[in-house]
């Protein structure tokens, strides 16, 4: 009857003597982490986790006393993956900060392969400039900063100004493609007037002989959140409201009808007060912007599902593959970002929409 355990345990020496033998040789057997490297479903590191801004929003004015715009290129905090610390991510593909500009200031203008959404939480008057056109930010508005193209942001109104900032830039160095470049100026020429980008591209027309100003992402980098609003509203006078995620829409490349750029999707979706969603989950981990209203997120399922109670400018992860279901006390607008066109040009995108 001792063979056996004796049988099993040369064998599991001759297995460690053989995977020392060929470690030198950089190689490893695949036998040994198969299952984890082709898991039955999708295993994520991120966990979910909710940034109150009530609760942020003193650290956030702090950092504009102790750190200029210009000295810090972009006066930021990270909205850091609890189960990710210091590599700057909220997804394992996916970076999103909070940016804050005070009055008189200018982050300096730079490129670079990064792809940049914005999405206003707090404050107007500042501005985002790019390639050549400026465009005022007002709450809720949703702006783009193309892949090298340059940048900088100002502020000339009375109040602090905050946004999201949403970038590819774990992808990207995930990929090793990342690079940047300082302009020589703090602020770069304007040339071309306030507004163009949408007079161009905005009324579902383009013009007959110019190409698309920024190749696969949208030429219109400003969204006005009045637009979007209104659209809407409509959509929920209308109805019928959605049963997982109430009135939802996204952004499009008017040039294209995809995603306004190559690694990142944006929504925007309204849940009528008392809106009782039902569960879903998707492989893009998707980052939450509340824009108005309160609500609550619950992710997960069973004795492990968390709650998350939101309010406005508010913000909230969802990893891949974990089970959000949305519920709105008033009427509330969500904003999101994913990295669901890369997951569906590679035809791995997935979703599972739960009855209950």
């Amino acid at each position: 009857m001792s063979a056996q355990p004796d049988l099993r345990s040369n064998v599991a020496a001759e297995r460690q003597a053989y995977y020392a033998a060929i470690r030198p040789l950089h190689l490893t057997p695949l036998w040994e982490q198969l299952h984890a490297l082709v898991p039955p479903q999708p295993v994520t590191p991120c966990v979910a986790a909710h940034w109150r801004y009530d609760a942020l929003r003193p650290h956030l004015m702090r950092a504009g006393s102790i750190i200029s715009a210009a000295e810090a290129v972009r006066r930021v905090l990270v909205l850091e993956n609890p189960a990710l610390p210091g590599l700057a991510s909220v997804t394992q593909s996916l970076y999103a900060g909070l940016q804050l500009i005070l009055p008189g200031e200018v982050a300096p203008a730079h490129r670079h392969t990064q792809s940049a959404l914005r999405f206003i939480v707090e404050g107007r008057g500042a501005y985002t400039a790019v390639n050549g056109e400026r465009t005022t930010m007002e709450p809720g508005d949703f702006i783009i900063t193309p892949s090298w193209t340059w940048h900088d942001h100002g502020n000339e109104a009375a109040g602090p100004v905050v946004w999201l900032d949403c970038l590819d830039i774990p992808l990207v160095r995930f990929l090793d493609a990342g690079f940047a470049e300082n302009l020589a100026a703090d602020q770069q020429p304007i040339t071309r007037p306030e507004g163009d980008n949408l007079a161009r591209y905005g009324a579902n027309m383009a013009p007959l002989r110019e190409a698309s100003p920024h190749g696969a992402t949208s030429p219109i980098f400003s969204y006005p959140y009045a637009r979007s609003r209104d659209a809407l509203a409509r959509l929920a006078r209308a109805g019928p409201v959605d049963a997982w995620d109430g009135v939802k829409l996204r952004y499009v490349n008017p040039a294209t009808g995809g995603a306004p750029t190559p690694t990142m999707a944006a929504f925007l979706q309204l849940l009528p007060a008392g809106f009782e969603g039902r569960p879903y989950r998707q492989t893009d981990g998707a980052v939450f912007s509340v824009v108005e209203g309160r609500g609550v997120a619950t992710l997960g399922d069973g004795t492990g599902a968390q709650r998350f109670e939101f309010a406005p400018r508010d913000h909230f992860v969802v990893p891949s593959w974990q089970t959000l279901r949305l519920a709105a006390s008033d009427e509330c607008v969500l904003f999101s970002f994913s990295d669901r066109p890369v997951q569906t040009a590679t035809a791995l995108w997935r979703e599972e929409r739960l009855p209950r």
